[in-house]
């Protein structure tokens, strides 16, 4: 009996003194401090937007859908204008009805074209902020991955003239970069090439 309790005290006794032989661990280190980022960008958006690939070929189908009705206003004022000048030169030698008649012609369609005029800049202008937001939504995209990959820790857009931004380094442009990464990510098909005629045979 006094060697079956001997055994499993003196066991405990070199467990306990094993125990307090092992050193501690050393105590974790403190977490690495969050640095923000501090750096500071500018972007003409504006500018951006219309140079991309996509921005280019908007524009050019916004000139086309437009033009038709930009030049039969300009044909419109000019006939007007010749209207005027053949009031201003034969007013003399006119009856009073025709020359009031004349008179409120002329009236008449100069307020059809002011008017015409303004519904055209109106659909233009429409246009023009559906364009631009199309693409700028999608280039935001881009400018976000971009700032957060370089630690910008804001981006300016100085394409408003009242920008709060009075001088900028050129160094923190980034409007060409943002072009250059937009058209990777969003590749604009080239238009299929006309065929060139090949030339007539020449007869032996």
């Amino acid at each position: 009996m006094k060697q079956s309790f001997v055994v499993p005290v003196l066991a405990w006794g070199l467990l306990s003194l094993a125990q307090a032989q092992t050193p501690a661990p050393p105590p974790a280190a403190p977490p690495a401090p969050v640095v923000a980022p501090t750096k500071v960008a500018i972007i003409n958006i504006q500018a951006a937007i219309l140079q991309t690939a996509d921005g280019k070929k908007a524009a050019a189908e916004l000139s086309a859908k437009f033009d038709a009705r930009k030049a039969a206003l300009q044909k419109r004022g000019t006939e007007l204008q010749g209207k005027v000048e053949q009031l201003r030169k034969g007013a003399s030698t006119m009856s009073d009805e025709a020359r009031a008649k004349l008179m409120r012609e002329n009236d008449a369609e100069n307020k059809s074209i002011t008017r015409d005029g303004e519904d055209l800049n109106a659909d233009i202008a429409q246009a023009q902020d559906k364009l631009m937001n199309d693409i700028g939504g999608k280039m935001l995209e881009v400018v976000q991955q971009y700032s957060t990959a370089n630690g910008f820790a804001i981006v300016l857009n100085v394409s408003d003239a009242q920008s709060p931004v009075i001088w900028h380094n050129p160094a923190t442009d980034i409007t060409l970069d943002i072009i250059k990464l937009y058209d990777q990510a969003r590749p604009v098909a080239a238009a299929p090439k006309t065929p060139v005629p090949a030339p007539p045979a020449t007869k032996k």
